[in-house]
C-alpha cells in the first residue's frame, strides 16, 4: 500500500487534528513567547567586574573569575579600581555589576546600599602592618606588638580610594591616636614597598589576602618583619567587622621555617557584592565560581569554611543561598549551561501556561469531530432537496438521476479517518436509497 493511501486510511487526522488545535497552539506560543520577554531567561554574554589595584589580591582574584566563567561563554571584563571605596563607588554608578568590597572598609548609612546585594564572604584579608627592623630599634623588645608604638615612625595606610585608610583610621582613633598628629602617608602598594626597602618610610599597611605579590615577598625579605596584634581578640570584640586570625609558624617557607613563630594578626572579611539589578543566571555563576575558588583550605581557614554568608552587612542574594546550600544546579550537571538555565527559570512560566491551556484545550475533540463531521454532512442538505423536487416533479426524475450520480461520484472523493467512516457510507446509501426512488419513476 503506497505511504498516500496508508495515511488517508488511518484513525485520526493529523493535519484536521492540527488545524484543530491551532488557537490553543497560537496561544500557547503567544503566552510561550511573553513569559520569555517577561523572564528574561539567558543572561547577558558580558559582565563587568570590579577589582583592584595592579598586582593586588583582588585582580588576581578576578582573572580566576575571569576563567572561570569564560567556560561557560560569558566574558568578564575587569575594571581596576583602587579597593573596596572605589569599588562601591562603581557599582552604585552602574559602573560595575559585581566587585570586591571589604568589611568595614567604607563608612554607609543605614538603608544607603539598599540596591546591593552580596554573594557571600570569599575570604579573609588580614591587616600587615610590615615595619623595618632598624626603625624599632629604640622600642622595649625591638618588635612592634601595639599600634601606640607608631607615634614616632613614618607610617603608610595605603592609598586614598582603598579601604585600609578607612579601616586604619577607626584602629588608630581606638588607641587614642590622632591621624592628624602622625607622620601618615598615602601611596600605593608598589610605592610604598619600595619606600619601605630604601628606608624612606619605616612602617607600611596593607589590608590583603596572602596571595598578593606584595605580601608574599615582604614576608620573604630580610630586615623586614611583620607586627605581632597581640590585642588581637580584644580589636574583633570592639570592632564585629573583624576576625581575629592566626599566621602559623613556618606556613611562608617551612624549610626556612618562616615565620618562626605564630603571629597574631586582625583581618576583615572580603565579599563579592552585586547590583540588584544583575542577571539572576550571572548571580548564580559567579557563586559557583567562589565556591570552586574559595572553598580550599588556605592560610587562614579550613576547608568549606568560605564562601560564606554569616555576617553579611548586605542583603545575601537569593542565587547564592541557593548555590551554597545546594551546590550545581541539578539540570546543570547534565545539560548544557544555556539549555539548563532555560528550562530552569521558564519551568514556572510553563506550569502557569499549561494550567490556562488544559481546560480551553477541551475545545479541542468537539472542533476535530465537527470539522470532519462536516465534510460528510454538508451533502445532506443537497440530497434533501433533490429528494424533494423528485417528490414535487416526478416528470424530472432523469434530471435528479443524473444529478445523484454526480452527487454520489464527489461523496465518492471525501476522505475521512476509519473512525467516521460509517457515516461516510450511510450517506451514499442515502443517495443510492434516493435514486432507486428515481428510477422507479
Amino acid at each position: 500500500m503506497r505511504p498516500v493511501r496508508i495515511l488517508r486510511h488511518t484513525l485520526l487526522s493529523l493535519r484536521d487534528l492540527l488545524i484543530s488545535a491551532g488557537p490553543v497552539a497560537l496561544l500557547a506560543v503567544g503566552l510561550l513567547l511573553l513569559s520569555y520577554w517577561w523572564l528574561d531567561p539567558n543572561p547577558p554574554k558580558k559582565v563587568t567586574l570590579a577589582t583592584g589595584p595592579a598586582q593586588s589580591a583582588y585582580e588576581e582574584f578576578g582573572k580566576r573569575y575571569q576563567k572561570a566563567l569564560k567556560a561557560y561563554g560569558i566574558e568578564v571584563a575587569l575594571v581596576p579600581s583602587e579597593g573596596s571605596p572605589a569599588n562601591l563607588r562603581l557599582l552604585r554608578s552602574g559602573k560595575a555589576d559585581l566587585g570586591f568590597v571589604q568589611g568595614g572598609g567604607s563608612e554607609r548609612n543605614p538603608g544607603e546600599e539598599s540596591g546591593i546585594v552580596s554573594l557571600g564572604s570569599l575570604f579573609v584579608e588580614p591587616v600587615w602592618l610590615f615595619y623595618r627592623e632598624d626603625a624599632v630599634k629604640n622600642i622595649p623588645g625591638g618588635a612592634l606588638t601595639s599600634l601606640t608604638q607608631l607615634k614616632d615612625l613614618r607610617l603608610n595606610i595605603g592609598a586614598r580610594g582603598s579601604g585600609a585608610p578607612n579601616l586604619m583610621r577607626r584602629l588608630l582613633q581606638a588607641n587614642t591616636l590622632d591621624p592628624a598628629q602622625l607622620k601618615l602617608t598615602r601611596l600605593d602598594q608598589t610605592a610604598a614597598t619600595m619606600g619601605l626597602l630604601d628606608g624612606e618610610l619605616d612602617a607600611i599597611v596593607f589590608a590583603s589576602a596572602p596571595e598578593a605579590l606584595m605580601v608574599q615577598m615582604l614576608l620573604q625579605t630580610p630586615g623586614v618583619k611583620l607586627m605581632d596584634f597581640a590585642q588581637s581578640d580584644a580589636y574583633s570584640r570592639r570592632f564585629p567587622f573583624l576576625t581575629p586570625v592566626v599566621l602559623p609558624r613556618g606556613i611562608v617557607d617551612l624549610a626556612k621555617d618562616l615565620p618562626p613563630q605564630d603571629i597574631r594578626l586582625v583581618a576583615t572579611t572580603t565579599s563579592l557584592l552585586a547590583r540588584e539589578g544583575t542577571h539572576p543566571a550571572l548571580l548564580q555563576l559567579f557563586a559557583q565560581a567562589a565556591r570552586d575558588l574559595h572553598s580550599p583550605a588556605g592560610w587562614f581557614n579550613r576547608a568549606g569554611s568560605f564562601p560564606n554568608t554569616e555576617h553579611s552587612e548586605y542583603p545575601v542574594s537569593r542565587e547564592a543561598e541557593r548555590t551554597f546550600r545546594s551546590g550545581q544546579p541539578f539540570l546543570q550537571r547534565w545539560l548544557p549551561f544555556w539549555l539548563a538555565n532555560l528550562v530552569e527559570r521558564m519551568w514556572l512560566a510553563l506550569g502557569i501556561i499549561i494550567a490556562v491551556l488544559l481546560p480551553l484545550s477541551r475545545i479541542v475533540p468537539p472542533l476535530y469531530q465537527f470539522r470532519i463531521r462536516s465534510r460528510v454532512f454538508r451533502w445532506y442538505g443537497q440530497l434533501r432537496d433533490l429528494e424533494n423536487r423528485l417528490h414535487a416533479e416526478p416528470q424530472e426524475a432523469g434530471e435528479v438521476v443524473r444529478e445523484l450520480d454526480a452527487l454520489d461520484e464527489r461523496v465518492g472523493r471525501i476522505s475521512v479517518p476509519l473512525a467516521y467512516a460509517d457515516e461516510l457510507y450511510a450517506l451514499r446509501n442515502y443517495i443510492d436509497g434516493v435514486r432507486r426512488k428515481a428510477a422507479a419513476l
